[in-house]
């Protein structure tokens, strides 16, 4: 080999990656995918390597996915309905309430970065999921006690305190839950198994579909129940299923897969470290010798070429102490992985904003709208929503066993289409949707208006809640789409062992999502109201107000938003063999 010195330095980088590569490429010649049918990386409830026949696949995800079903009827059972009790029992105005329910709903989103972060660092997923659906229970359990506290028509203070305390109680727990859970499930798949790589795949469609189903039993039972019935029953409810979640989880402890770490460090602790030696380096020239390096065997990726300043963590300098070590190859890869995903990130943000609108602004105009079936029987404004998981779940089968195949012909790809391609797709559909929306509720001022029920907004009016219907469909179909990939893309691309990081961070583009929604409503309602307050965007009285400007705002923005989301991804480089 030529002198280092005759060689540049991203040169010298590309040999030592094609070094590893043909080490990798040596090691891969054995049988090194299953060792005695155990899956690598992974042990059994009795801490024994997990054999491939009696662990993990489909046959643990049932409970899995069963637990995940129960999770998320208990809270869209709050989450649905929420801006009807704030308005209601609790008196609050519209705008105070759907900025209430943004800011919980985006909290509750927020949660499972620090969720992850714990269970990636300390106790490991299954523990958390164990502890987490625990202070889940405790919070439903305090929130259904909270609705006792009433007295009289109006709310007492310490009613809205210990309600409010509840429910971020309940934020907290579902945040070490949720992203813990999906990360679980995708580990019961070995990745380096073809067969169970194709159905790791399949995983996060049935994982939606499942979803969508305790979603759709919860908007139609408990909506009713929380209307009709008891706000105590209905929060109730979802405690006592929570248990039996609980319950059903820990059945299956015997079939799970457990991963082990390789790296007795915190993957925080490795990847931060890159960027505290790069920023140390950054006068530096990128290493030319091996002997200024800890080496690291990896596979060859085509992304190592990319972002090339953290290679200077790679350096040892001259005089540092002998027991101090540069940072592996390894290490910066990972660093580089995570880095990759940052614009795609960003630019989901949009998708976030778009979904606070459902259980927020597009109920409370089913509030005003004829919602009668029949001559005695009247569906909730918030059963609507409905729709919306009711898509889900007809057209994720047909996705899984008919989409995929037909595209997988063409694409020659497992997955049919790109996750990123499924994304972009998605964030179309969403500009679509919004624009549906907006004339929908043109149609309906301009019925208030004909009917001279403009200052009448306990009125109902004479246009029927099926017009808002189609709009929930095409959020179902966006959903399908946005949401189902993006949980597939950064559990997937993330490094394997921030896999729930990877999907907390796919949860807080919704959290900031409503936040930014929350953020967005209560500065057009400032800037947009009059002296009475009553005439702006979002006023109270919906007959004046002005959802399809806003509407429209949220199509431009998330046009904006796609533009942007094309530009990275058509650089994005994958950092698998398998998209």
């Amino acid at each position: 080999m030529p002198s280092s010195q005759t060689k540049s330095s991203d040169f010298t980088y590309e040999l030592w990656l094609e070094e590893d590569m043909d080490h990798n490429s040596r090691v891969l010649e054995a049988p090194s995918l299953e060792v005695d049918g155990t899956v690598d990386g992974a042990v059994d409830h009795k801490n024994d390597p997990a054999k491939i026949s009696s662990s993990g696949s489909w046959k643990s995800t049932y409970f899995i996915i069963g637990m995940a079903v129960v999770e998320r009827f208990a809270f869209k059972g709050i989450e649905t309905n929420l801006i009807s009790y704030l308005s209601g029992r609790l008196g609050e105005s519209t705008a105070v309430a759907a900025a209430n329910v943004n800011m919980w709903a985006g909290i509750a989103t927020l949660m499972p970065l620090l969720g992850a972060s714990v269970a990636d660092s300390y106790l490991g997923e299954y523990r958390t999921i164990v502890l987490s659906s625990l202070l889940y229970i405790l919070g439903l359990g305090l929130l259904a006690f909270s609705v006792q506290l009433s007295s009289g028509s109006s709310p007492v203070q310490l009613q809205v305190v210990f309600f409010f305390f509840s429910l971020y109680l309940v934020a907290i727990g579902q945040g070490g839950l949720k992203p813990c859970l999906q990360a679980f499930g995708a580990d019961q798949f070995d990745q380096e198994n073809e067969e169970e790589r194709k159905a790791k795949s399949s995983f996060f469609n049935w994982w939606y579909f499942g979803l969508a189903g305790g979603v759709t039993i919860s908007i139609l039972v408990l909506s009713y129940i929380q209307d009709n019935v008891s706000w105590s029953l209905g929060f109730g409810i979802p405690c006592f299923l929570m248990v039996l979640g609980l319950l059903l989880f820990l059945t299956g402890a015997g079939t799970y897969r457990y991963s082990i770490k390789n790296d007795e460090r915190s993957p925080f602790v490795r990847i931060g470290r890159v960027f505290v030696a790069s920023a140390k380096n950054w006068r530096s020239i990128t290493p030319t010798s091996e002997e200024e390096v800890a080496q690291g065997d990896i596979p060859h990726q085509q992304g190592s070429y990319q972002f090339n300043f953290l290679n200077k963590a790679l350096i040892l300098p001259r005089g540092s102490e002998e027991n101090k070590k540069a940072c592996s190859i390894n290490d910066v890869e990972e660093a580089k992985a995570v880095l990759r995903l940052f614009p795609i990130w960003f630019t989901c943000l949009g998708y976030g904003i778009m979904s606070a609108q459902p259980s927020t602004l597009f109920t409370k105009q089913a509030t005003t709208l004829d919602r009668s079936i029949g001559p005695s029987f009247h569906m909730t404004a918030a059963s609507l929503q409905v729709f919306r998981s009711l898509t889900v779940l007809i057209l994720i089968p047909v996705y899984d066993r008919i989409f995929v195949p037909i595209a997988s012909s063409f694409t020659r790809k497992q997955s049919g289409i790109t996750m990123l391609q499924r994304i972009g797709t998605g964030i179309f559909l969403f500009i679509l949707t919004m624009v549906f929306a907006a004339l929908v509720e043109l149609k309906r001022l301009k019925t208030a208006e004909q009917y001279q029920l403009l200052d009448m907004p306990k009125a109902t009016l004479p246009m029927r809640a099926w017009w808002l219907v189609p709009q929930f469909i095409f959020f179902g179909i966006s959903d399908l789409f946005t949401s189902v990939g993006m949980q597939e893309f950064f559990c997937d691309q993330f490094p394997s062992e921030l896999r729930s990081v990877g999907l907390s961070l796919c949860s807080m583009i919704t959290g900031l999502g409503n936040l930014l929604s929350s953020f967005l409503i209560s500065m057009i309602g400032k800037v947009t109201s009059g002296n009475g307050g009553d005439d702006g965007w979002f006023s109270d009285n919906l007959n004046r107000a002005h959802l399809d400007y806003f509407y429209w705002l949220l199509a431009g923005l998330t046009t904006l938003e796609l533009v942007v989301f094309l530009f990275f991804a058509k650089s994005y480089i994958y950092n698998r063999s398998t998209i």
